[in-house]
């Protein structure tokens, strides 16, 4: 089953290293599920800390959701959302975290195989400047040749 994504972070591909993917699900309420199913989510910024041996996920905006009932006035869209993994999942990346001054970043927002959303997080390391020119290099030559190949 092809699964139907709703957001990726294009910019954590360019700005970090990917190292390790793992799936995570989220808690959320009910009006944010029915948002995203809109695509009305944006991972730009987002980051995944760690505290007392859990997971959380900021900066991830959710846009209200426009059929919302009108109860839910403080709605904070960019609120800190805990995270569904495995104790052990968690201590694995957070000793990662700790120890060799990585970063967990979200990569991708999407719909798992039993219907539930799911984010997918990546364990990444920062890249340098010079990193960034080089892939842009190697971008830009695999386009000229394959342009030249086409004519």
């Amino acid at each position: 089953m092809e699964r139907k994504i709703f957001a990726n972070n294009r910019k954590a591909y360019y700005n970090y290293e990917i190292l390790d993917k793992l799936e995570a699900g989220l808690i959320l309420f009910g009006h944010e599920v029915k948002s995203i199913r809109c695509s009305n989510v944006s991972l730009a910024d987002s980051l995944v800390k760690f505290s007392n041996g859990e997971a959380f996920v900021e900066n991830v905006y959710i846009a209200p959701y426009e059929q919302i009932s009108t109860h839910i006035i403080d709605y904070n869209a960019k609120r800190l959302r805990k995270l569904l993994m495995h104790k052990l999942e968690i201590r694995k990346m957070h000793s990662k975290v700790k120890e060799k001054g990585l970063t967990v970043i979200p990569l991708e927002i999407y719909i798992g195989s039993k219907g539930k959303i799911k984010l997918l997080i990546g364990l990444a390391k920062g890249k340098k400047s010079y990193d960034k020119k080089e892939l842009i290099k190697k971008k830009d030559i695999a386009r000229e040749v394959a342009r030249e190949h086409i004519v």
